[in-house]
């Protein structure tokens, strides 16, 4: 798509050389506007700057509104609280509706948050491990809630040794029309910071070459996914990928129900931490770089 804009501007350009020549400023905003309907946002923000027929097509609501997802004011309804709340969504123009839902919408007291990728518009959802259920989690001779920077929670469950591993989560939303995969954000050894050098000691790490994690999902139009892995590479966050799934009705609550376990007691396990579970559009995180563990069955 860059090089078609370039492409574009590259014409106009060469049209402008001659005498008579109509430049990028004399042309009408619906037609700036048309062009931008095929550019993705960071790109429609670069070509604000270009000129005012650019910059007034870029605030244009019916630009915006085809950028957002179709359930977009179901998402705003997470945005702000009270009258006040209702006010301001009601004021909102689509590109500051877009602006503000490309920033972290907290919900479910905090503990889960949802986005959108600034690129595409698609839906991005990040759970804390405070947000789910871990056996145990309240025996501090068993885990223990770590502070952390490396978390967008601030802190993660860190478990220092158990017989029975389970951590469970659930969440009731509207995903807009996708396709999605669910990762556990996991990490072997315990982190931190020696003389601004981050260090990472395996100390309590064993038990896991031993049985591989199961990762189980579950939604509440019938869709399942069962996937399992050893757990390696201490010092690195790694994302498990538990499964995927569809939501073809985006005006409908889909539950999620989603786990991973190594619940063989006859060996205990330890020095893991448990930061958050993420829903990304399926493919993106590889798209960015992310570090995905492939499940072997």
């Amino acid at each position: 798509m860059g090089a078609w804009v370039s492409g574009l501007l590259g014409a106009y350009g060469a049209a402008a050389a001659g005498p008579a020549a109509v430049g990028l400023g004399d042309l009408p905003e619906r037609c700036a506007a048309e062009v931008l309907l095929r550019l993705d946002p960071p790109e429609i923000c670069q070509l604000a700057r270009l000129n005012h027929a650019f910059r007034g097509a870029a605030g244009a609501d019916f630009v915006w509104e085809a950028k957002l997802p179709e359930n977009y004011r179901y998402l705003m309804e997470f945005v702000g609280s009270g009258e006040e709340g209702k006010r301001r969504r009601r004021r909102a123009g689509k590109k500051e509706i877009y602006a503000r839902l490309a920033r972290p919408v907290p919900f479910g007291d905090g503990t889960k948050e949802f986005w959108l990728d600034k690129s595409k518009g698609r839906i991005c959802m990040a759970l804390s491990s405070k947000a789910l259920v871990i056996t145990g989690i309240d025996d501090r001779r068993y885990w223990q809630h770590m502070p952390t920077s490396e978390s967008r929670f601030h802190s993660v469950a860190y478990l220092q040794q158990i017989w029975w591993l389970e951590v469970v989560g659930e969440v009731d939303f509207c995903f807009p029309v996708g396709t999605y995969s669910l990762y556990f954000r996991v990490h072997l050894g315990k982190f931190y910071k020696r003389f601004g050098r981050r260090l990472c000691s395996s100390e309590h790490v064993h038990g896991w070459d031993k049985k591989p994690v199961r990762f189980q999902l579950s939604t509440s139009d019938g869709q399942h996914a069962l996937s399992q892995c050893y757990l390696e590479e201490p010092g690195s966050w790694v994302l498990c990928h538990a499964g995927d799934f569809v939501a073809s009705k985006p005006d409908q609550q889909m539950k999620l129900k989603f786990s991973m376990a190594q619940i063989d007691c006859t060996h205990t396990k330890g020095g893991l931490c448990v930061d958050s579970v993420l829903i990304y559009p399926k493919g993106s995180l590889k798209q960015e770089g992310g570090q995905v563990s492939e499940m072997r069955l």
